[in-house]
């Protein structure tokens, strides 16, 4: 099998393995229905990830691809740490009906039992709060910011982000435009700078 008929072979299989995660679920996902929705074998789905925590940690990754190209995307754009921050506000939680984050939720339930899922999970965590870090720092260095501690900061607007996407996509009891209002607000009050600054 040729290197870029692997790769798309492997991208086809995960985007077959979201697909029935938002079906059934990452707890109760079979090899065989990602198999059978591809009309291929398990052989060759186990050809491309040896295990099945191996493919649902990959299908983790790939799901919200999106939203870290999002971050990704807000880290090289804004001439001041203000706007750097506020691109990241507006990058972080629940956007359209991409499926990263209803499969992030469904992963912190699967990551108490699956330790390569929990340690997947702290890897995608950690790369937003270094992020919401790293843009908080440099606000305190420019002298646009004032925070006693930045990290302190970052862990604590990563926690209100993620309860209130889960009150947006479980509870239904928070809106998308009281997310980002509230986030806005709670991030303003860490680095003392005005909510309008964040908008």
């Amino acid at each position: 099998m040729g290197r870029q008929q692997v790769d798309v072979r492997r991208e086809e299989i995960l985007a077959a393995t979201v697909r029935e995660i938002e079906i059934s679920g990452m707890a109760s996902l079979r090899v065989a229905d990602v198999a059978s929705a591809l009309g291929v074998s398990s052989g060759l789905v186990f050809y491309h990830f040896d295990t099945k925590d191996a493919l649902l940690v990959a299908a983790l990754e790939f799901a919200v691809d999106r939203d870290l190209a999002r971050l990704d995307n807000a880290l090289t754009k804004g001439s001041t740490p203000t706007e750097q921050l506020a691109r990241i506000l507006a990058s972080y939680g629940p956007t359209g009906a991409a499926p990263g984050w209803t499969i992030w939720i469904d992963a912190f339930a699967t990551s108490l039992r699956e330790p390569t899922i929990r340690r997947s999970l702290r890897m995608m965590d950690k790369r937003w709060c270094s992020a919401l870090q790293s843009a908080i720092e440099a606000g305190v260095g420019s002298g646009d910011f004032t925070c006693a501690d930045p990290a302190a900061s970052a862990a604590r607007i990563g926690a209100l982000l993620d309860g209130l996407t889960i009150a947006v996509l479980v509870y239904g009891t928070v809106t998308r435009k009281e997310l980002k209002a509230w986030i806005r607000e709670a991030a303003a009050k860490e680095i003392g700078v005005s909510v309008d600054s964040l908008a």
